[in-house]
């Protein structure tokens, strides 16, 4: 193992153990969260078309700062797809407004652009921002998760595994779905890993579209993954509503 993947490794060992927020699963899962960061259009014209197909709502880690914009993922959304996300029952979280990293500017900056997200979101009447929030890039700071996790519901990041028998709510474990059907096998092995252990698995991505960036995946791919979810008897559940039973 290199120095730079040890180093990786005993960071992220330290960020999960130090400054938890923790509850119990009081109720037990299998549940199965799909969530898009940023988030692109296709996000939600393609990936929300297929969640819709199965009759199931996910999450979007909204930053407001990038709509309207275009960047390496495609097209970001526009304000007519957070209305019609919201409308359709969609859970609209915070992902900072300009899409700050915490490990790339000071502590006060981080704060103050999560608050600003939190508020561009919840301006809008139509709108029903959750107070659950996603690190942009994943990257979290103890000084940040320490911070920010006092202020929201809870705080995401990308670091994979199930989410179970005890939620750090400062920071919630995600697993990447990136890439096309050949990264379908392992997608299976989580959902039949959450399905025995009955914890909630929390699956993330950023543009669906037939030729993805490396940080998106195919329609063919979520559908696949959405298709055995469904199927195994997982509840498939926006992050809020998981939550929400949690708080019974």
């Amino acid at each position: 193992m290199g120095l730079r993947r040890i180093l990786g490794s005993a960071r992220r060992s330290i960020l999960c153990s130090l400054h938890q927020r923790s509850i119990p699963l009081r109720v037990p899962g299998p549940f199965v969260s799909f969530t898009f960061d940023d988030f692109p259009r296709s996000a939600y014209t393609t990936g929300g078309s297929i969640l819709k197909n199965f009759g199931v709502k996910g999450t979007y880690y909204v930053s407001m700062g990038l709509m309207d914009t275009t960047t390496e993922l495609g097209e970001q959304f526009h304000m007519d797809d957070l209305v019609s996300a919201a409308a359709e029952g969609h859970e609209l979280a915070s992902h900072t407004f300009s899409h700050q990293s915490s490990r790339r500017v000071s502590l006060e900056a981080f704060q103050n652009d999560v608050r600003s997200g939190q508020h561009a979101i919840q301006k809008f009447k139509s709108l029903a921002a959750t107070g659950n929030f996603a690190y942009p890039r994943g990257e979290v700071t103890l000084a940040a998760k320490s911070a920010v996790g006092k202020q929201m519901q809870s705080c995401r990041g990308i670091y994979g595994g199930v989410n179970g028998p005890t939620l750090d709510l400062n920071l919630l474990r995600a697993n990447s779905l990136y890439g096309d059907m050949e990264c379908l096998d392992a997608a299976r092995q989580l959902i039949e890993q959450n399905n025995v252990q009955k914890s909630w698995l929390i699956f993330y991505t950023h543009d669906v579209q037939p030729t993805p960036s490396e940080y998106g995946c195919t329609p063919g791919f979520l559908e696949s993954v959405v298709r055995i979810a469904v199927k195994d008897s997982s509840q498939v559940l926006p992050v809020a509503e998981v939550l929400a039973l949690q708080a019974v």
